[in-house]
């Protein structure tokens, strides 16, 4: 599936340099138009002769070319790509990009990629696991960039170790089995709810949960990348949507967001359920804040939300999908699959607080899937985008 395809390769300057010139080699015989962008430090590790001659195009290191003064633009190049992949990418350039710091033309095109940007992380481990690493690489991920490390689920072919850049041939797998899935969602309308709600007590207190929304704005970019049209209905969550396909409806509580639901639903292909929505609200929020008062104690007197999920199973007309989620800390299967059934889904996705790792507030999940007609799927620790990946593919199966 890389015929025809435009793919930037980004080197930087790091001794895995020598890999991109195999990578180079496979994308082109893969029917691959490569465009090759190197740091000035990257020119230290692998010549940019080597790499013109393997791609059939001048290299592209800084803004202006030496002799004759001609502008190299990186907007253009953003433009022109279908995909762009940093191999290797250091510590250095992971913090330029992750920060914007536009220093060379590297950082300069990838600011200006509109197409999906892969990258390959190559440093030593100690480097690799420093927290600022971490940082900028959690904050890439949230940028809705692909992040392609050994031992990382399905995009691992072994364990080289972490912080090792990836094999040339894996990283060349992921990018065909990316362009392969394609815009398998063109034309569908998805809605994912995501995020806590806040149930108000007065002003300024609610009654809450610990959910970020990570997981349903990840399953969110990952659907809009295949070509979905995608409405999050979100709670209270400090992420923001980065694919142009996805817009954005903010509730606050769980009426709100029911009432957002009932009244998207009708147009959409598929909702996923994705939302750690409370099941009980204070039955009267007081206008002002609460004080405490002496030895007094407050008397919070609680009603039942209404079911989300079961609301739309009954609405579900034929032909429509719809994705619940079970995040459970005991009984697990069982509960997961009476859901199933009593809500009208079509699948269920399972987790479990006892998996650390796994849950709120974290950057990677470990799930297993039931299908209504008896299957399961069961699934390693990953990040959450790619645990958004494994969704979205069970779902296409149904």
């Amino acid at each position: 599936m890389l015929k025809g395809k435009h793919i930037i390769l980004g080197i930087s300057g790091g001794i895995a340099a020598y890999k991109s010139a195999y990578l180079l080699r496979l994308l082109v015989k893969a029917g691959a138009e490569v465009q090759v962008v190197m740091t000035p430090a990257a020119k230290e590790f692998i010549t940019p002769v080597t790499m013109s001659a393997l791609s059939g195009k001048p290299v592209v290191s800084e803004f202006f070319t030496a002799n004759t003064g001609e502008w190299h633009s990186h907007v253009d190049l953003g433009l022109w790509a279908d995909a762009m992949i940093i191999a290797p990418a250091t510590a250095s350039t992971i913090a330029k990009m992750a920060n914007g710091v536009a220093d060379n033309m590297l950082i300069t095109t990838y600011l200006s990629a509109k197409a999906p940007v892969f990258i390959a992380p190559a440093m030593d481990l100690d480097m690799f696991a420093h927290p600022s690493t971490t940082r900028n690489l959690e904050l890439l991920r949230s940028y809705g960039n692909h992040i392609i490390e050994p031992a990382s689920g399905e995009l691992a072919s072994h364990l080289v170790g972490k912080g090792r850049m990836e094999e040339p041939e894996v990283i060349a797998s992921v990018l065909d089995r990316f362009f392969d899935r394609g815009m398998s969602l063109a034309g569908k309308h998805i809605m994912i709810t995501a995020g806590p709600t806040y149930e108000k007590i007065d002003p300024v207190r609610f009654i809450g949960n610990y959910s970020s929304g990570k997981m349903g704005y990840a399953i969110a970019e990952e659907a809009a990348s295949r070509g979905a049209d995608v409405t999050i209905v979100s709670g209270p969550v400090a992420l923001k949507a980065v694919n142009p396909r996805i817009k954005v409806v903010d509730v606050e509580s769980a009426r709100e967001m029911l009432e957002a639901c009932e009244r998207i639903f009708p147009s959409c292909d598929t909702a996923i359920m994705c939302a750690a929505v409370a099941d009980y609200a204070p039955a009267h929020p007081a206008d002002r804040k609460i004080k405490r008062e002496h030895d007094d104690l407050p008397v919070i007197e609680l009603v039942k939300n209404s079911d989300i999920a079961a609301t739309l199973g009954a609405m579900k007309k034929p032909g429509q999908r719809l994705v619940g989620f079970a995040l459970e800390t005991d009984n697990e299967m069982s509960n997961a699959l009476h859901k199933l059934k009593a809500k009208n889904l079509d699948m269920i996705v399972m987790n479990s607080l006892r998996d650390k790792g796994a849950g709120f507030r974290t950057d990677t999940n470990k799930v297993t899937i039931y299908k209504l007609d008896g299957g399961e799927l069961h699934f390693d620790m990953k990040p959450k985008r790619e645990v958004a990946s494994d969704i979205i593919d069970t779902l296409l199966s149904l």
